[in-house]
């Protein structure tokens, strides 16, 4: 616990056998009270070396449902729990845990409500080795959604995001998409419903067992992506009304 609020990590499984354990080790455990791993069918050993390195709460998705569908198990579970604080970070090592204490302790202190890992500030995504078509493609959505969302984020891609529970009660991100958009229409309800995302500066690391999605899907993600943000935009000047913006 944190400032007497429960602290739940969630880690988004798929294929991550070989940077489970490190990424594991390196959580806070003086802080955090539960963690849950979510498996998305993988073809490896993640469920058994979850098993072995001790994790409790291990959802199997019996077929492959998608990374949105991954993230849904994660924050139901979570909220099963009781949590006050649910920190995502994905098992894959592309980011340090060691940062759980930091970004927990904005929301445990009533700072902001939600916050993200970013690996632009920093210059984190370039010396971790982010591959320079994602690096544009980065910069050129956010700039983007920036416009569009009427924010100033560095950044809208990042697999590390630390929620307060009273977020995730209040948003109804169960309707949204059980793919890699889900990250942008969750940002986009949060903003819809007046809350703030703050961000802290995050290394990151590019490395052959790091998970990461091909061209093609980058591809559709991004018209994901931008697709997501003219509807917010839409929804801002009070011209469209969408069932997951309210």
């Amino acid at each position: 616990m944190l400032s007497g609020k429960k602290i739940v990590v969630v880690l988004p499984a798929y294929n991550a056998s070989q940077t489970l354990a490190q990424t594991y080790n390196e959580i806070p455990f003086e802080i955090v009270d539960d963690v849950i791993l979510v498996d998305d069918k993988s073809s490896d050993s993640t469920i058994k070396v979850a098993k072995e390195i001790g994790i409790n709460h291990i959802i199997n998705h019996h077929f492959n449902k998608g990374y949105g569908a991954n993230q849904k198990s994660c924050y139901k579970e979570a909220l099963k729990l009781n949590a006050d604080i649910v920190i995502m970070v994905h098992p894959d090592y592309q980011y340090t845990p060691k940062l759980i204490e930091s970004m927990a302790s904005i929301i445990a202190n009533n700072v902001y409500p939600v916050v993200f890992g970013s690996r632009i500030l920093g210059m984190g995504a370039i010396k971790g080795g982010m591959p320079r078509y994602k690096f544009i493609a980065n910069r050129l959505l956010t700039w983007f959604q920036n416009l569009l969302f009427g924010q100033h984020l560095s950044e809208y891609h990042t697999g590390y995001r630390a929620f307060s529970a009273d977020v995730l009660k209040t948003i109804n991100w169960e309707i949204l998409s059980d793919d890699f958009v889900f990250d942008n229409q969750i940002s986009a309800q949060i903003f819809a419903k007046g809350y703030e995302i703050a961000e802290i500066t995050c290394p990151t690391k590019y490395f052959p067992e790091a998970s990461s999605i091909n061209f093609k899907r980058s591809a559709i993600y991004g018209l994901g992506v931008i697709k997501v943000s003219l509807q917010f935009f839409l929804f801002r000047i009070g011209v469209y009304k969408s069932r997951y913006l309210k």
